[in-house]
């Protein structure tokens, strides 16, 4: 009925609109261009994503004293305002996945010394600020994948005592400055794949005592330091797929644990006696063994890496 049309018109229905006394704010309305407000003070979780969501006021957040997560991926945010995490000390969880932010206000976490995870990826940060870090000693989980991060400056993560996994993966990291990783001594996952690695330094990951994971893949590793792997005793997950080398570096063997597994497909191996006594030293579990080929000696050249570490037709 026209009547009914006309109250419609005339009384738009606000998209997202907070409850009285409710506990989660989920809102994914892709027309929403301004941030909820009247969110009621029991809010403990925040979720505002695939929205049209490009700038938030200082104020945003105020007056949720008990908020502990925040939930702002694929959005178009450019910037965030200093002060904007200062009115929810308690915040535990903060995803920023798939904006548009080049940079972050370097106070912007003062007041976050609770949060435990941290997810930055996809985003366009190109420079990591130390003052992100000073405040953050619970944090257990940084991801800064897919960004446009061209180095890692030394000790710049040494605050994260409590970090657990950290995402550097699909970067433009060309190189690993020594101290990059210091501090880190509570680390189990390491993610560097898909950057431009040509070389580590030998102790890289000496800071790391912890590290159960570390991914390596698709990087230009032509070779590997001697011995850049013995200080990882805990190692289970290698991955070293896809890059230029010719020589293998193995953590220790370990005597108990998960046997190490270890993707080293897509390298022109050199099937010499370094590389065919370090496989049976450590008996890794090979992955993708089909693609794990031998490029030389000429009388190895195209078989599978396993099956010549297997026949032990070594010639050592």
């Amino acid at each position: 009925p026209p009547l009914l049309l006309m109250l419609l018109a005339l009384s738009p229905v606000t998209p997202c609109s907070p409850q009285p006394n409710s506990t989660h704010f989920i809102c994914t309305e892709p027309t929403l261009s301004t941030f909820p407000t009247g969110l009621p003070p029991t809010t403990v979780a925040i979720s505002v994503e695939f929205t049209a969501l490009a700038t938030l006021l200082p104020s945003a957040l105020t007056g949720l004293p008990q908020l502990q997560e925040l939930h702002l991926s694929s959005n178009r945010l450019t910037t965030l305002p200093k002060t904007l995490l200062h009115p929810v000390p308690t915040l535990r969880v903060l995803d920023l996945t798939q904006n548009l932010l080049p940079d972050l206000p370097s106070g912007i976490f003062t007041a976050s010394s609770h949060l435990q995870h941290l997810v930055l990826r996809k985003n366009q940060l190109q420079v990591l600020q130390p003052a992100w870090f000073q405040h953050l000693q619970q944090l257990q989980w940084l991801d800064l994948a897919a960004n446009a991060l061209a180095e890692v400056p030394p000790e710049i993560f040494r605050p994260l005592r409590s970090l657990r996994s950290l995402d550097l993966s699909h970067n433009r990291l060309v190189a690993l400055a020594p101290g990059a990783l210091a501090g880190l001594q509570a680390l189990e996952r390491l993610d560097l794949e898909g950057n431009r690695l040509g070389t580590l330094p030998p102790t890289a990951f000496t800071p790391l005592p912890a590290l159960q994971q570390l991914f390596l893949a698709k990087n230009e590793l032509q070779e590997l330091p001697e011995g850049i792997f013995l200080p990882l005793h805990h190692l289970h997950v290698l991955d070293l797929a896809q890059n230029r080398l010719q020589l293998l570096e193995l953590p220790p063997p370990q005597s108990t644990g998960p046997v190490l597994d270890l993707d080293m497909s897509g390298n022109p191996w050199s099937c010499e006696c370094q590389l065919l006594e370090r496989l049976q030293r450590v008996s890794p579990q090979l992955l993708s063994t089909h693609d794990t080929l031998c490029a030389s000696p000429p009388r190895h050249r195209g078989r599978e890496v396993a099956s010549v570490s297997r026949d032990g037709d070594t010639g050592c």
